[in-house]
C-alpha cells in the first residue's frame, strides 16, 4: 500500500451528501462501520464500488465518497455482476434490502451467488419495507400485521441464510447493526473471500417495525439469545451455561452443569455444509440465533472462469479487432 492509501481515515470515505435516514434508523451504525473498514481494506478510493437497487439500503452508494450507483429495483447484482467482470481489479459491493433483495431481485441474487463473482453482497434485513411505509415483506413473520396486510401476513417468510446456502454460495453469515465490533468483523472477513460473500445484517427499522431483533440486541438477553460462532471452538452460549450437540442431525441444548463438558459439545466448522445449513434453520426459540460466518469455501470465481475462457478463445482464434467488427465483412455503396 501506498503512503497515499495508509492515510485513509472514515472522513475520507464519507461523502458531502445529508444522510436521509430516519433518526435512530440501524443504517447509521452500518455505514459508519463501513467507513472505518475501508480505511483498512488497502483499497484505492477509485477502486471501490457500492451499487444497490432500491429502498432505504440503498441509498448508501451516495454517502460513500467512492464510485457508486443507485441501480433499479432488484437489479443491483446484475448490475455490479457486468461491472466486476469488466474490471475485475475492483472491490464491488452490493448493497440491498430483504425487499429489493429477495422480492423482485430474488433470481438475480441467487443466479449471482451460485456463478461466484467476486463481489460482496450485504442485505440490510429489518423485516419490513420502509421505504414505502411499512408493508410486509419476504421476512415478515407469518401473521404481521401491517399496512399491507391488516388480517396479518399469510406468506411463509423467506430465511435469508438457508436461501444463500441452497445457491451454494461460498461464504454466509449473519452479523447485527448494533453490534459494532463484530459488524466490522464481518465486514472485513467477507471483503478478504475470493469469490461471492452474501451477509445478512440485522437492521433495526425503528419506525415501522421497531425492536424485531430486540432478543439479539438488548444486552441482558442477547447471552442467552445469540450464538457466536467461533472457527473450531464449541458451541457455548449463556453465559458459558449452555451449550449444543448434535443428536445425530438434530441440535440439542444442553446445560454445561449438568454432567455435559465442552467435549460433548458440536465444533464450529464453517467449511462443514451439513451443519451450516442446520445453523441456518435455528429459528425455534429454544435454540440461539448464530451470529458470524455460517460458510465458507474456495472455489473458483465466475470471473476468473471467464477471463480463462477468453484467453483460450484468442489462442484459437487470434486477438479480436472491434473495428473490424462493427465494419463486418461488407460494405455497401449508396448512390
Amino acid at each position: 500500500m501506498s503512503s497515499a492509501e495508509n492515510s485513509y481515515t472514515a472522513k475520507d470515505f464519507s461523502s458531502d451528501q445529508e444522510v436521509k435516514w430516519c433518526p435512530g434508523c440501524g443504517d447509521y451504525s452500518i455505514l459508519k462501520q463501513m467507513q472505518t473498514v475501508v480505511p483498512t481494506l488497502g483499497i484505492k478510493k477509485e477502486d471501490l464500488v457500492f451499487i444497490s437497487g432500491i429502498g432505504c439500503s440503498s441509498r448508501f452508494p451516495y454517502y460513500m465518497n467512492t464510485y457508486g450507483m443507485h441501480s433499479i429495483h432488484g437489479r443491483a447484482p446484475a448490475v455490479a455482476t457486468g461491472l466486476k467482470l469488466t474490471n475485475p481489479n475492483l472491490s464491488v459491493w452490493v448493497i440491498t434490502g430483504d425487499g429489493d433483495g429477495l422480492s423482485i431481485g430474488g433470481n438475480h441474487l441467487i443466479h449471482l451467488l451460485r456463478r461466484n463473482v467476486d463481489l460482496n453482497v450485504l442485505l440490510f434485513n429489518n423485516e419490513i419495507y420502509g421505504l414505502t411505509k411499512g408493508q410486509y415483506s419476504p421476512t415478515s413473520e407469518f401473521g404481521k400485521y401491517t399496512k399491507s396486510s391488516p388480517l396479518g401476513s399469510l406468506d411463509h417468510p423467506f430465511n435469508p441464510l438457508a436461501l444463500a446456502l441452497g445457491a451454494d454460495a461460498t461464504f454466509v453469515a449473519r452479523t447485527l447493526d448494533r453490534d459494532p465490533q463484530h459488524l466490522r468483523h464481518i465486514l472485513e472477513q467477507s471483503h478478504q473471500h475470493q469469490g461471492s460473500s452474501f451477509v445478512e445484517v440485522y437492521q433495526n427499522c425503528n419506525v415501522f417495525n421497531d425492536g424485531t431483533f430486540e432478543a439479539f440486541t438488548d444486552k441482558k438477553q442477547r447471552p442467552y439469545t445469540t450464538l457466536d460462532l467461533k472457527e473450531g471452538e464449541p458451541l457455548i452460549f449463556a453465559k458459558g451455561e449452555k451449550g449444543i450437540r448434535l443428536n445425530g442431525l438434530k441440535p440439542e441444548v444442553v446445560e454445561l452443569s449438568e454432567g455435559f463438558s465442552p467435549n460433548d459439545l458440536w465444533v464450529h466448522d464453517s467449511s462443514d455444509a451439513t451443519k451450516a445449513y442446520i445453523l441456518s434453520r435455528f429459528f425455534d426459540e429454544s435454540l440461539p440465533r448464530p451470529l458470524g460466518i455460517l460458510y465458507q469455501e474456495k472455489r473458483f470465481t465466475y470471473d476468473e472462469a471467464l477471463q480463462n475462457q477468453m484467453d483460450k478463445a484468442h489462442e484459437i482464434l487470434g486477438a479480436p479487432d472491434l473495428d473490424q467488427l462493427l465494419r463486418g465483412k461488407n460494405s455497401w455503396t449508396v448512390a
